[in-house]
Formats: structure tokens, sequence, C-alpha cells
């Protein structure tokens, strides 16, 4: 687990429309033991309003800024590319790391996705033990090995 200054784990930001990979997620990341909170968006508007504390999501204190995000590439109102677009564009954001957790086994996706700014690719895996595994290798990167800004 990545901590803060404060000794505080980082919280996770995942954004999936699809409500059962969310909770896959979570259960995934309590069979890992990974101890970072972990928030949930289902579309890349609202994952732009909780990074920047807008509308629902303005109390900093019970949405915090993410220090790494999930990102499902097909979502509805605003789709993870374009979500991703914005947050690489963004100064305040963009030194947030972003990894593409989608379904997508396209090359397309996984060359466009890196062009615009994405930090790690992965394609969900289907069963939960090969998720549990992913998720638990996610944290070890992520928050033990990476050095975050």
């Amino acid at each position: 687990m990545l901590l803060s200054s404060h000794l505080q784990p980082v919280p996770i930001l995942m954004a999936d429309d699809d409500q059962d990979d969310c909770l896959l997620a979570q259960d995934a990341l309590d069979e890992s033991r990974l101890t970072n909170p972990i928030f949930f968006v289902h579309d890349g508007i609202a994952l732009l309003d909780f990074l920047h504390n807008r509308g629902a999501y303005a109390d900093k204190k019970k949405y915090p800024r993410p220090g790494l995000i999930l990102l499902d590439l097909n979502m509805p109102r605003m789709d993870g590319r374009t979500a991703l677009t914005k947050i690489k564009e963004d100064s305040e954001l963009r030194l947030i790391p972003v990894v593409i957790l989608t379904t997508s086994k396209q090359e397309q996706d996984v060359f466009q996705t890196y062009g615009l700014g994405a930090n790690s690719f992965i394609t969900k895996p289907v069963e939960f033990d090969d998720l549990v595994k992913t998720m638990r290798v996610l944290g070890e990167y992520w928050f033990s090995i990476v050095r975050l800004a």
C-alpha cells in the first residue's frame, strides 16, 4: 500500500460502468489484502467531477484526490479515452497514474491509450482468482515499487 505523508493509504478511483466489475474489483482488493480505500464512478463525467471535487463530489475529505485511477474505456456519457485525454491535459491531474482496466483486447486501444498518456493497459481477467492476482500485482507495483509524485 502506498502511504501519503500523513501515513494514510492512498485512495484508488475506479471508473467503470459495470456494477458487477466494480464489486469484483472491491472483492479482489479485499482478497489481495490492499488497505487502500477505493472509490467508484460510472462514467467519464462523474470521474472528472470526482477529480475536481464538483457537484456530488464537492467534499474533499469524503472524496480525496486518488493516487491511482483504474479506467474502463467503454462507459456512457463520456468514454474512458475522452476522460483520459482531459485528465492528461489538466496540469493539476496529469501526474495521477491512470491504468486502463478494460475488457478490450484490441491492439488499437492499447496504442491509442498509451498515446493519450495512460500509464498501463490491463485486460480484465475473466476469472475471479486471476482478478485477485492482478489487483495484488497492481497494488505491489503502484504502491510498493513505484515512487509516485
